[in-house]
């Protein structure tokens, strides 16, 4: 073995060692961003039983309507939306989900925006959003969303409008 074929053989090695080292040194991706797992204490939830506690009123304007209409729509999507917690992560709690959709449907902010306050990433507030809505629509909508199906119905209907429309 001639001394040439030893120094190349040298340098292949330490140019191999320098990008298998090279390449440990990238930053690896996350898999969820550190302020997003601390979402227990940085996220709205908190901020709602603060200002529940406090201004009562306040309540009335961060949710667009009061703590005791919120309870009852909990109650009513609750079995919808509620998630299990896995080995690898904890559920979004069905209070989170519903704030979230509430101060989405409230504010029209974006889901990267609405990210901060709720401590939600985007893309799942992009799935959590649509899902809430479905389910508080299917809730709520033979309640509140039924057409009148006769003419005196419709009558009763445009005798409310006439009264609170002064018509």
């Amino acid at each position: 073995m001639s001394p040439i074929l030893s120094k190349k053989a040298k340098v292949a090695l330490a140019v191999g060692t320098i990008i298998l080292l090279e390449s440990e040194k990238k930053k690896k991706r996350v898999w969820v961003k550190e302020w997003l797992q601390k979402r227990e204490q940085f996220t709205h939830l908190r901020l709602l039983k603060c200002i529940q506690s406090c201004e009562p009123l306040d309540v009335i304007n961060y949710l667009r309507m009061d703590y005791d209409a919120f309870q009852e729509l909990l109650m009513l999507v609750k079995p919808l939306i509620e998630k299990k917690n896995t080995l690898f992560r904890e559920a979004v709690s069905v209070e989170e989900r519903l704030l979230a959709t509430l101060r989405f449907l409230a504010t029209g902010r974006s889901y990267e925006d609405l990210k901060f306050s709720c401590i939600i990433s985007p893309q799942l507030l992009g799935r959590i959003i649509p899902e809430t809505c479905r389910a508080i629509y299917n809730c709520l909508r033979k309640k509140y969303l039924c057409f009148p199906s006769k003419e005196e119905e419709w009558l009763k209907v445009a005798e409310g409008f006439n009264n609170m429309w002064q018509f």
